[in-house]
């Protein structure tokens, strides 16, 4: 039975068997785990999975997709839910959690941010993402990839670049290369974030204008005495401040009562 890619789904389908091993071999599936593949598609990684697991759970919105799965499948080893990533808890899945996926690349931002949200149940994550957004999040400071992106989930997670993936990987073959990154919850000590909500709103002011000074960004959060406290130069940008740093600020601001009036 065979099937169209769906644009609206963002559909792009692994066929390359050398890669598709490299990424087994990456994720070291064990009979045990409890796992659970974001839109196995054909069965690319899905079958090989079923290989080593005892069972793999999979999210999948394209009801052609479903049905497809549905044949080829024992409920026994595969269960099937139905619906948007983007909107499945993942709370309902037992824990400890091994999550994999292609994912669509027009939602990976939205979908990696909906997974920090699980991170207490999460052991590691392995994606498959558009080449540039991997290179963004594990760029280092003062690198012309280093982003917002970077700063927010670096905070939460050690992620590791594990292989490059060429377009020609895929039927049919997208117009942006690929890439496989490894994602790894950081323990709960190393989390250096008391305020998160507070952490995100500076990461973003300090991002809105990344050609802007620091000074100018955060001018509505830290004045000089501030940047003089901090050890921080006023005259940096956005993209000269590690996440360590952007953590401080955020953790100085929680604990400024003038800040903590005017929220």
């Amino acid at each position: 039975m065979s099937h169209k890619a769906r644009k609206r789904f963002g559909q792009n389908f692994l066929v390359d068997e050398q890669i598709i091993a490299d990424i087994i071999r990456a994720i070291r599936p064990e009979p045990a785990d409890n796992m659970v593949e974001i839109g196995p598609g054909l069965g690319a990684l899905t079958r090989p999975l079923l290989k080593k697991l005892h069972h793999l759970h999979v999210v999948e919105i394209d009801r052609d997709i479903i049905a497809r799965l549905k044949n080829d499948y024992p409920e026994d080893k595969l269960t099937i839910h139905a619906g948007d990533a983007l909107k499945f808890d993942l709370a309902q899945l037992p824990a400890p959690l091994r999550v994999v996926g292609n994912l669509p690349y027009n939602i990976s931002s939205p979908l990696l941010f909906h997974f920090t949200g699980y991170v207490d149940r999460i052991i590691d994550m392995h994606f498959m993402l558009q080449y540039e957004v991997v290179e963004r999040m594990v760029a280092e400071p003062s690198t012309p990839e280093y982003s917002r992106l970077s700063v927010m989930l670096q905070y939460r997670f050690h992620m590791e670049k594990l292989l490059d993936v060429p377009p020609q990987s895929f039927r049919p073959a997208p117009k942006v290369n690929s890439a496989i990154v490894r994602i790894i919850p950081l323990p709960a000590r190393e989390v250096l974030v008391r305020d998160e909500k507070l952490f995100t709103e500076v990461v973003a002011a300090a991002f809105g204008q990344r050609r802007k000074t620091l000074r100018n960004t955060l001018r509505a959060y830290l004045n000089e005495a501030d940047f003089e406290e901090l050890g921080i130069d006023a005259q940096l940008r956005a993209e000269n401040l590690g996440m360590v740093e952007f953590a401080k600020v955020a953790n100085y601001l929680g604990e400024k009562p003038t800040l903590q009036e005017l929220r």
